[in-house]
């Protein structure tokens, strides 16, 4: 671990010393006349890379700094006293605990788990482990910026995303009652090794949401001008057109990325002139309840049973909601 910190500080200075030379060193108004030597398909890529990437990192740090404070100065036991004990009445607080403690996907996992270990209900932790990356002022505040000219897609999300999270916590309670799903061996965090005071364990944390995070946000942004450019607009307007269709394609998209859920919007926003609303808000509920990244954390806490009924159950409750309500 340490190996593997050593490098990811050698090479985060070097992208700096990188960053310096170009900007101090090249002349960049020699370079106008590659214009015409770059396809327009590749320079509207570019374009739109840049204008998503910039766009969307001011939000991914507010909220790997926010994490990262919560992570080091707020305890379990202080969201657990949060929470009422009555297994029905606690489903609400619970949904809202990231307006409180915002945390995203990459940190809620791990949080959820030794809450849970600690005596938390299942359905109570499974209902923070899908609301809090989305219920939560970062989110809301960059949902907001993203679609700044149709501004109700964030208001849309969280009151979809707070029905969605209370439906699962209901079904979860139904279903599995108070079993055990975590696996039997503990996986130790990275913050468990760290020492130093306080503001140097924040900055730890803050970094190493950011660069998880960050590599995620460069490949969704990528992959979105990608599809933006090259896929076929007759294809897509075939989709986009499939009321039955588009929100499964825009889940599954959204699965793939695994965006932050403080980035995430910007990206669904560039595709906001090609899919229905119906499709965008499936998009921005369900990625950051579940995606790839999160699975296979999942998986590495939960058991394997748990983990497989726990993704059909959010498939099947945000595909309906989302049907149902737009």
């Amino acid at each position: 671990m340490l190996l593997s910190r050593i490098s990811r500080d050698v090479i985060g200075w070097l992208l700096i010393a990188m960053f310096l030379f170009l900007f101090f060193a090249v002349d960049f108004t020699n370079l106008a006349s590659l214009k015409d030597a770059v396809p327009s398909d590749w320079r509207n890529v570019t374009v739109m890379f840049l204008s998503i990437f910039f766009e969307a990192i001011p939000f991914v740090l507010m909220g790997v700094f926010v994490s990262a404070c919560i992570q080091t100065f707020i305890s379990e036991h202080t969201i657990k006293k949060l929470i009422p004990k009555s297994p029905v009445l606690a489903i609400v607080p619970a949904a809202l605990v990231g307006v409180i403690f915002p945390m995203c996907e990459c940190v809620i996992i791990p949080v959820v788990r030794r809450l849970m270990q600690k005596g938390m209900p299942l359905h109570v932790g499974i209902v923070i482990l899908v609301s809090a990356p989305i219920l939560n002022p970062v989110v809301f505040a960059s949902t907001y910026f993203a679609f700044r000219t149709t501004p109700h897609i964030a208001y849309y999300r969280m009151g979809l995303a707070f029905l969605v999270a209370v439906l699962i916590g209901i079904v979860m309670y139904v279903l599995f009652k108070n079993q055990q799903v975590l696996r039997e061996h503990e996986v130790q965090d990275q913050a468990e090794h760290l020492h130093g005071g306080r503001f140097k364990r924040t900055m730890y944390h803050a970094a190493d949401e950011f660069f998880d995070t960050g590599k995620y946000l460069l490949i969704g942004a990528f992959a979105a001008s990608l599809f933006q450019t090259f896929f076929d607009r007759e294809t897509l307007t075939h989709l986009a057109s499939n009321t039955a269709l588009s929100p499964l394609v825009m889940m599954a998209f959204g699965y793939v990325l695994s965006l932050c859920s403080e980035a995430d919007a910007f990206i669904a926003a560039s595709f906001n002139h090609a899919f229905p609303a119906r499709s965008i808000l499936a998009f921005l509920v369900f990625g950051p309840m579940l995606d790839f990244k999160n699975t296979l954390m999942l998986l590495a806490y939960f058991k394997k049973r748990f983990v497989l009924s726990f993704i059909f159950i959010v498939i099947m409750v945000v595909y309906a909601v989302v049907q149902i309500a737009m």
